[in-house]
């Protein structure tokens, strides 16, 4: 009598466990400082730029006192703008990612600036008005811009993946049947069969039991 087929089970995939989450990149201190002391004087000379504009409205509605605080303002933005010219140096050598060079715009903002500074401070002792204040509109403007692009925030590089991380296995495909794959089955071995690559029919005892699929 012969025996009875024995089902087989599928063999199920083993998934490896995740391995720790990478921790947020953090900006390394090489590129915090220059940017500080960008935004710093930035900030400063922003502050400056629009405390003028109240001074030179308060000038024209007949406050003329205030004609002297707007040229010590004046001289106190050109200092700021001269300290801010190394710093911007500073961002261009090693302010850009993962200790590479950094924008180029600080430095030449910051000297555009000094330029038309000094082409204010010049049409404002010349009593140039009509150039003066159109020059005052332009000035503030880029502190405002410089203000904006040294406040934007600092692109870091990504973190690599640690090596004692341990590495995802695929799981082997499985057939259609979801059955484990027969041992001595891969076409063209040529075992048995002259090479056609199908199993030989196997005799013998519970040789009907036996289900092959070619």
């Amino acid at each position: 009598m012969s025996s009875p087929p024995v089902a087989r089970t599928p063999r199920l995939p083993s998934l490896a466990p995740a391995g720790p989450s990478a921790p947020a990149p953090a900006v390394p201190p090489g590129i915090r400082l220059p940017r500080l002391l960008l935004r710093a004087t930035a900030t400063a000379s922003a502050v400056l730029g629009l405390a003028q504009t109240v001074l030179a409205g308060s000038f024209l509605n007949g406050h003329y006192e205030a004609l002297r605080a707007h040229e010590l303002a004046a001289m106190a933005l050109g200092g700021l703008l001269l300290a801010q010219l190394p710093v911007a140096v500073l961002v261009r050598r090693g302010g850009g990612a993962g200790g590479a060079r950094g924008p180029w715009w600080p430095l030449g903002a910051t000297a555009l600036l000094l330029a038309a500074l000094g082409a204010q401070m010049g049409t404002g002792y010349e009593r140039a008005v009509g150039v003066h204040v159109t020059l005052g509109v332009l000035l503030v403007s880029g502190l405002l811009f410089g203000l904006v692009g040294a406040w934007r925030p600092v692109p870091v590089p990504a973190l690599s993946p640690s090596s004692d991380t341990e590495p995802v296995v695929e799981a082997p495909a499985e057939s259609e049947s979801g059955s484990e794959p027969v041992a001595g089955s891969v076409a063209g071995s040529g075992t048995g069969d002259g090479g056609s690559g199908r199993l030989p029919r196997p005799t013998g005892a519970g040789a009907d039991a036996v289900e092959v699929t070619p």
